[in-house]
């Protein structure tokens, strides 16, 4: 029995089930301390961002370890920051990502194009992200067929598979049994311990309030479930067929 407990504590300590938090200062806020890897997000309602001062903050040895980038959203709209910000955060060596807003009820394949098109297929970023957060009153079997025919068209394009990016709530109630085997990036604010979803996740969007030098309003704050090898992998993109 002693043994069953101690394996049981490693097993939950490993699966992020208590990610106890600290306050960071300069951050403004708490950071799960039990992840090595810390980033965030950014899209033009950040406005304009001094990349270096992003790659040089740290705060109790804690910097920004990726930056995940709107490009797209629906048939045709470019987010009007993203050249910029995928320029400027690339030369600043910092890693990043892509992500397209998916519009439920539109074409995938149409949704993808436009992806496509604005987004680089470059050596060593991260896999691209589909960002769904409502359904818009679409039926669910209607949007997650088109939900599908994005995710295949990327995958096939970028060599990479893709991550899906969503609240904790909208992915139980409606992607829960038909996505899991892709990557999840989970948001759910004010969770003391782990969102609250019944399965793996790859990074977690914890606050939406984050203080960042060079950045003159707040951003979101993610962590990387994995250290800095599962992370190394993670940006290299799949072999070609």
């Amino acid at each position: 029995m002693l043994l069953f407990s101690i394996a049981l504590y490693i097993y939950n300590a490993r699966h992020h089930k208590d990610a106890y938090f600290a306050h960071y200062k300069e951050f403004g806020i708490d950071l799960p301390e039990n992840f090595q890897i810390h980033g965030i997000d950014v899209s033009h309602h950040q406005g304009k961002i001094n990349w270096p001062m992003v790659k040089s903050m740290e705060s109790q040895q804690v910097k920004i370890g990726f930056v995940f980038i709107k490009a797209t959203e629906g048939y045709s709209l470019v987010d009007k920051s993203f050249t910029d910000n995928w320029f400027q955060a690339g030369l600043a060596g910092i890693p990043r990502g892509a992500y397209h807003f998916f519009i439920a009820g539109k074409s995938g394949a149409l949704q993808a194009g436009n992806f496509i098109r604005h987004v680089p297929k470059e050596q060593g970023t991260l896999p691209p992200v589909i960002d769904i957060e409502q359904r818009y009153g679409v039926a669910p079997a209607l949007f997650r067929k088109e939900l599908q025919i994005m995710l295949d068209t990327l995958e096939h394009y970028y060599k990479q598979r893709p991550i899906i990016y969503t609240y904790a709530s909208f992915y139980n109630d409606y992607l829960a049994g038909h996505f899991d085997d892709y990557p999840l990036w989970v948001a759910h604010y004010f969770e003391l311990k782990s969102p609250r979803i019944h399965r793996d996740w790859l990074f977690w969007q914890h606050s939406e309030k984050g203080h960042v030098y060079g950045i003159k309003r707040l951003v979101d704050f993610n962590v990387f479930d994995g250290d800095s090898s599962d992370f190394k992998k993670l940006v290299q993109p799949l072999a070609e067929n």
